[in-house]
């Protein structure tokens, strides 16, 4: 049997740092994981994770401890210090429970220890996501709201939005089945120092419903509009 990982509707594109110094064990890690749809980076030395992690975002980390340059633990010290709250599993063949203290301590989220099941492997990444990166995506029917990447998507694919688009959207999503009174449409767009317009509005409401033609966006007139779910 092998896990599928799924949230339903939409499992958003998960970013994976893999630090293993083990070519052929990181090699078929690799494998495993974009079978399940993850887009992996892949690195054999905590230094380059390091420098990795500061040019790219990413949301998962899976670090071995004993690794070349930094190990494992000091690297996600070092990422905590940082303000990075990258959820973070570390794969070890430690059994000593002092090293397992001091990987909790270092800002761990979960460790696995090897040799492990690839399917126990898979249910331990899916619970740790399920807490962080999943639970920030907000579905109504086919639309869905992934926080973390800060996109849209409808019927699983990305709508290109321009930003007061994506706000008004938001807005819409946070409030549905109510009106949204055009009063904090304006306030939510537009700063005080900037000219707003039902005019514009309108623009915004009838391109996003030309993108969503399985959705009813409703006009509630002088007052607001209401998405429906």
């Amino acid at each position: 049997m092998q896990v599928k990982l799924s949230t339903g509707q939409y499992k958003p594109l998960t970013k994976v740092l893999l630090l293993e110094d083990d070519l052929l064990f990181g090699e078929s890690l690799v494998d495993l994981l974009e079978e399940n749809a993850f887009e992996v980076l892949h690195l054999k030395n905590g230094q380059d994770a390091l420098d990795a992690s500061f040019e790219q975002k990413f949301d998962l980390y899976l670090l071995d401890i004993n690794v070349p340059l930094i190990d494992g633990l000091t690297l996600l010290r070092e990422l905590r210090e940082a303000d990075d709250k990258t959820p973070a599993i570390f794969l070890t063949s430690h059994k000593d429970k002092e090293m397992l203290k001091n990987g909790f301590k270092s800002g761990a989220d979960d460790y696995i220890k090897k040799p492990f099941d690839n399917d126990e492997l898979l249910f331990r990444i899916a619970a740790v996501l399920k807490r962080t990166l999943y639970s920030k995506v907000k579905c109504i029917k086919l639309l869905c709201h992934d926080e973390v990447h800060k996109r849209i998507l409808y019927d699983k694919k990305e709508l290109e939005l321009s930003k007061k688009e994506y706000q008004l959207l938001v807005l819409l999503m946070k409030h549905v089945d109510n009106t949204v009174p055009k009063e904090l449409i304006n306030d939510e767009l537009w700063s005080a120092s900037q000219m707003s317009s039902d005019g514009a509005i309108r623009v915004y409401i009838n391109r996003i419903k030309q993108m969503l033609p399985q959705m009813s966006i409703e006009n509630i007139r002088s007052i607001g509009y209401k998405l429906v779910s």
